[in-house]
């Protein structure tokens, strides 16, 4: 059965565990079956039918982009991360002239 890693802020659905195994063939049933097992999982990780835009997937340690329709075997282990974004350079823009202050 794939395992799933439960981040800190969701191990009060499990009560406490940070993995967990449950069956599924797509990523799509383990989180169907991770609803059934253990009740509002779907809720913090998807929008509908969709992972949650502010939501990373790691499938076996790699970023995946298929979403939903992600294939998984038995000993596929499962990643769910906030995404990480924004930020700002602190390189200036091409062409920029720097003033020090």
């Amino acid at each position: 059965m794939p395992i799933v890693s439960v981040p800190s802020l969701m191990q009060n659905l499990t009560n406490g565990a940070d993995k967990v195994t449950v069956d599924g063939e797509t990523l799509r049933e383990v989180i169907d079956n991770l609803e059934e097992s253990y009740p509002g999982f779907k809720a913090r990780l998807c929008d509908g039918n969709r992972i949650r835009k502010n939501i990373s997937l790691y499938i076996d340690g790699t970023i995946s982009r298929e979403g939903m329709r992600q294939p998984v075997k038995a000993d596929t282990e499962i990643h769910f991360l906030p995404a990480i974004s924004g930020g700002c350079s602190l390189m200036p823009a091409k062409d920029t002239e720097v003033v020090a202050v």
